[in-house]
């Protein structure tokens, strides 16, 4: 087994559970990916463009220290472009969250105030929401008579070898 920096596992986890969760959603119906429950963000559909919006946005806050913004007249993304931004900004995570110092700081407009936020608290955000979200689609789908896959630490353990 291979040992990995603390960091880097979590980011490695949170890369694997995102991918685990878009390809067992690339199966459902139509009606599955539009079904919703109360107290969740949206739809199985909605709640995915979420994840994979915000991970860009946190990503390029890590990153590059700038804001991205996904246009708001761009299409829904497709489960393969999901997976493609999934893959690619979980992996800039994984090599970027060890990088990242206690005092290395981003501005971010704060409802309309300039502040000062450590990429550490970007960092934890990135593991938050997604986390948070793959929990919604999971209760959606568990409603729906579907099982959902096993995105825990202990299967990510025995299946990676971390």
């Amino acid at each position: 087994m291979k040992s990995s920096g603390t960091l880097t596992t979590l980011f490695k986890h949170h890369l694997w559970a995102n991918l685990r969760l878009l390809e067992w959603c690339a199966g459902l119906t139509r009606e599955q990916l539009d079904a919703a429950i109360p107290g969740t963000y949206g739809t199985i559909q909605d709640t995915l463009q979420h994840i994979v919006r915000a991970e860009v946005s946190y990503f390029s806050r890590i990153s590059t220290g700038q804001l991205y913004r996904h246009p708001a007249d761009a299409p829904p993304m497709s489960m393969a472009e999901m997976e493609h931004s999934i893959r690619m900004t979980g992996a800039g995570l994984v090599e970027w969250a060890p990088k990242v110092a206690a005092g290395d700081m981003v501005e971010i407009d704060w409802d309309g105030t300039l502040r000062q936020v450590p990429k550490a608290i970007i960092l934890t955000q990135a593991i938050n929401h997604a986390t948070e979200h793959r929990a919604q689609i999971m209760v959606m789908m568990t409603q729906l008579g579907a099982e959902p896959p096993d995105i825990s630490s202990w299967t990510y353990f025995d299946q990676m070898g971390e």
